[in-house]
C-alpha cells in the first residue's frame, strides 16, 4: 500500500516544516495540535509557506486539535512534538492505530519509540503498529510568522531504526517513499543514543544563562558555542558514546555527526560548529524556559543517565548538568524524567536490551 495520507502530529517548528513540506511534494497531509492558535491561519489559508531553502506553499488538507478515526486513512504518522509528550500522544492515538499503520518519532530522543511502544500496550492496543524513530528532525526550521516557516538547512542524511531492528527495511520503505534522505540505523538504541540534541542543546543554554536572562540577543550555535563552552560539550559527549559502548554501540561523535549531517569539518567542536553554514542565523531562546531544557534534560539526558546507572557506566559531567538544569528551572528532572520503566526496559541486562531492541525477543516476564 503505497502512501498517500501523512499525519503530522505538532505544529511547532519542526510539525509546520515537516507538514508543508510533504504538501509540497504532494502528500495529502493532516496536521494535529493541541492547541488551535498555530492551526487557525493553516486552516484559513489551506497551507503553510515555506521559506529559505524551500520555498512554495505547502497543501494541508485538514487541521485538527483532537485525533480521531481519522488517523487510521494515513498509512505514516509523523511524530513531532516534545518528547516530554510522547507517551501522551501514544494514549491518544491507541485507539486509533490499526496493523499496517507506520509512526516515526522525529526525532525520539532517548527511548522514545520504547516509550511510544510501551504506552500503546499500555493503553490496550494489540495491533501491528510498526513504531520507529530517527535520530534527529530532517531539517533546521523556525516558525517565522502565521502559517509560515523557513528551513535554514537539511541534513545530509537522516538514521532511523523500528522496534525492533528485523522490521527496519519495512521502516525505510514507508518512510523513503516520503522523504528519501532516510538511511537504516542499527537500531533504536543508536538513534537513542546518537542524540545530538542531548549534546548540543543543554549545556549551551545553560551555561550562557546569564546573557539569556540579561536579553542579549546572540546567535546560539555561532557565538553561544565558544572554545570553552565546545570543550564542555565534547566531555558530556564522552560520556555520552561511553554507554554506547557499554551497549555494543561504536557511535559517532558530535563533530564527526556535524560533518556527516552538514559537511562541516573542524579540528575540534568549535571549528566544527563555526564551518556550519546551516548554523548561521539561528538566535538563542529568550528565555530558559525552552526545550533545550525542559525538553532535552528530561527525555535525553535522564534516560540516557538512567542507562548509565544500570550499565555501571560513570556519567559526572551527564549528573552535573541534569543536577545544574534542575536548579536552575526550579524542576526536579530525575523525579519527572524518562524512566527506564517508562520505555519498557526495568530490570533488564545489557544482552536482554539488545535482543529486544534488535529481535523483538523478550523474557516472558518482562512483556508488557
Amino acid at each position: 500500500m503505497r502512501v498517500r495520507r501523512v499525519a503530522v502530529i505538532g505544529a511547532g517548528h519542526g510539525g509546520q516544516a515537516m507538514a508543508a513540506y510533504l504538501g509540497l511534494l504532494g502528500f495529502r497531509v493532516t496536521l494535529y495540535n493541541r492547541s488551535p492558535g498555530p492551526l487557525e491561519p493553516i486552516a484559513a489559508q489551506g497551507g503553510i509557506h515555506l521559506e529559505g531553502e524551500v520555498e512554495g506553499f505547502g497543501p494541508v488538507e485538514r487541521v485538527a486539535c483532537t485525533i480521531g478515526p481519522e488517523l487510521r486513512q494515513c498509512r505514516l504518522v509523523m511524530v513531532v512534538v516534545p518528547a516530554t509528550v510522547h507517551r501522551q500522544v501514544a494514549r491518544w492515538c491507541a485507539p486509533f492505530l490499526g496493523d499496517g499503520q507506520v509512526v516515526v518519532l522525529h526525532p525520539g530522543r532517548t527511548g522514545g519509540a520504547l516509550e511510544f511502544h510501551t504506552a500503546l500496550r499500555e493503553a490496550g492496543n494489540r495491533a501491528d503498529v510498526l513504531v520507529g524513530e530517527a535520530q534527529t528532525l530532517l531539517f533546521a526550521s523556525r516558525v517565522t510568522g502565521p502559517a509560515r516557516v523557513r528551513i535554514y538547512g537539511f541534513k545530509r542524511q537522516v538514521r532511523a531504526a523500528a522496534l525492533p531492528a528485523v522490521r527496519n527495511a519495512e521502516l525505510l520503505a514507508v518512510l523513503r517513499e516520503v522523504l528519501p534522505l532516510f538511511t537504516a540505523a542499527e537500531s533504536v538504541l543508536e538513534t537513542s543514543l546518537d542524540n545530538v540534541g542531548a549534546v548540543f542543546h543543554p549545556v549551551p543554554l545553560l551555561l550562557n544563562a546569564g546573557r539569556v536572562e540579561a536579553g542579549q540577543p546572540f546567535e546560539y550555535y555561532r557565538q553561544g558555542i565558544t572554545p570553552a563552552v565546545a570543550r564542555a560539550v565534547e566531555a558530556l559527549d564522552a560520556e555520552r558514546l561511553a554507554v554506547a559502548e557499554a551497549l555494543g554501540l561504536q557511535l559517532r561523535s558530535a563533530r564527526q555527526w556535524l560533518a556527516d549531517a552538514y559537511g562541516a569539518r573542524g579540528a575540534d567542536l568549535y571549528e566544527a560548529v563555526q564551518a556550519n553554514p546551516a548554523y548561521q542565523g539561528i538566535g538563542a531562546p529568550g528565555t530558559l524556559a525552552h526545550r533545550y531544557l525542559d525538553e532535552d534534560v528530561p527525555a535525553s539526558l535522564v534516560p540516557m543517565a538512567a542507562l548509565a546507572r544500570r550499565l555501571g557506566v560513570p556519567t559526572p559531567v551527564m549528573d552535573g548538568v541534569i543536577h545544574l538544569a534542575g536548579a536552575v528551572r526550579g524542576t526536579d528532572y530525575w523525579r519527572c524524567g524518562r524512566t527506564l520503566a517508562d520505555m519498557g526496559l526495568d530490570g533488564m541486562s545489557a544482552e536482554q536490551i539488545r535482543r529486544w531492541v534488535s529481535l523483538g525477543e523478550l523474557d516472558e516476564a518482562m512483556v508488557v
